[in-house]
This record gives C-alpha cells, sequence and structure tokens, in this order.
C-alpha cells in the first residue's frame, strides 16, 4: 500500500510536467504536444521546454 502511495505522488510531480528554460515556469502538458511545439509558456510564450528533472545534479 505505501509504495502505490509513493508511485502516485511521483506520477503526479513528474509526469508530464515541463519547465520553461527562460523563466522556470512550470506546465503541465502532453509530451507529444510538447514535441511537436505546440505547448507555450504562459508567462513568457516561449516554445523552449524541458521534462523536470527526477535528481538533482551536485
Amino acid at each position: 500500500m505505501v509504495k502505490t502511495k509513493i508511485e502516485a505522488s511521483v506520477n503526479r510531480i513528474f509526469n508530464r510536467v515541463f519547465i520553461c528554460m527562460k523563466c522556470n515556469a512550470k506546465i503541465r502538458a502532453d509530451i507529444l504536444k510538447v514535441r511537436d511545439k505546440k505547448v507555450k509558456c504562459r508567462k513568457c510564450k516561449s516554445n523552449a521546454l524541458r521534462q523536470k528533472k527526477k535528481e538533482r545534479k551536485a
């Protein structure tokens, strides 16, 4: 039961979440739409989005 709660929270935090590379805004969108450049940042209207990283690089 605990494992499913952890998996659900990881999916909510990281699945389909993208970060704007210009203003660091967080956007939830479909992967295919982001790849086809159909999704823009709400703040700066940029198409440069990256996926949210699961681990921090030191």
